[in-house]
């Protein structure tokens, strides 16, 4: 079995066995794996307490035939210490795990730029700099822009008409004019696209003076966006929305 090593933040666990767990980690270089912690739920353990939700770490692993195995964890931040203290923010940062997973479906594939994004959103999310539904919105429209599936928020996602345009599309693919404008579209106020668009190019000034009903009405539109176009239901935002 090869040796190799690797950072990366622990996005869920389950259990194998009567002592062991599958470890599903985002890394840097190598992308998602899932890979074993021998005796991680032993008392007694090396690093079981390195191995949970949250927690960014460095590994050494063995390669294996179906499951690498974790034979080093050394702790490099434990975010989850400070978010599960904080509802809104361990519901925020939840859906962010959930979300990183479903955006990286397949095993070994390196998506650098979706480890850096969650691991900024994590830190963000820590330091409490900012509104934990803000931060949520705007690294789910990140990673959705990295994802190749951002909405259009510029000009119209069915012909490419220069914006402004009042019609939000969510199958559509973002903003429509009036001629491609399903039955269906939404119609948003320009406070809340000015958010969506704000939250989406890191302009937290202005999005940190947004109005709490644009907020809400943001948050609707980008977790509809997104489970439609993951085709997906990711299982924590409603936790976040009745947070």
């Amino acid at each position: 079995m090869s040796l190799y090593r690797d950072e990366g933040i622990v996005l869920r666990t389950q259990k194998l066995g009567e002592a062991d767990r599958i470890i599903t980690i985002l890394t840097r270089r190598t992308g998602r794996i899932r890979a074993v912690g021998r005796g991680v739920r032993r008392t007694k353990s090396r690093f079981g307490a390195r191995l949970e939700p949250f927690t960014h770490v460095d590994l050494q692993l063995h390669e294996g035939r179906t499951l690498d195995v974790i034979t080093q964890a050394e702790t490099l931040r434990p975010y989850g210490k400070v978010l599960m203290a904080d509802y809104p923010r361990y519901t925020a940062g939840t859906a962010m795990l959930e979300t990183g997973e479903q955006l990286t479906p397949v095993e070994k594939e390196p998506a650098m730029r979706q480890f850096l994004l969650l691991v900024g959103g994590l830190r963000t999310l820590g330091d409490g700099s900012h509104d934990p539904r803000l931060v949520l919105d705007a690294y789910l429209l990140r990673s959705l822009a990295i994802g190749g599936y951002a909405p259009a928020l510029d000009e119209c996602a069915g012909c490419g008409a220069p914006g402004p345009h009042r019609w939000f599309s969510i199958a559509g693919g973002g903003l429509v004019c009036g001629r491609c404008r399903p039955s269906a579209a939404a119609t948003p106020s320009s406070e809340t696209l000015d958010l969506m668009i704000a939250l989406l190019r890191g302009d937290w000034a202005s999005a940190d003076a947004s109005a709490a009903r644009n907020r809400s009405d943001c948050s609707g539109l980008v977790a509809a966006y997104l489970q439609w176009h993951l085709e997906h239901r990711i299982r924590s935002l409603p936790l976040v929305e009745r947070a």
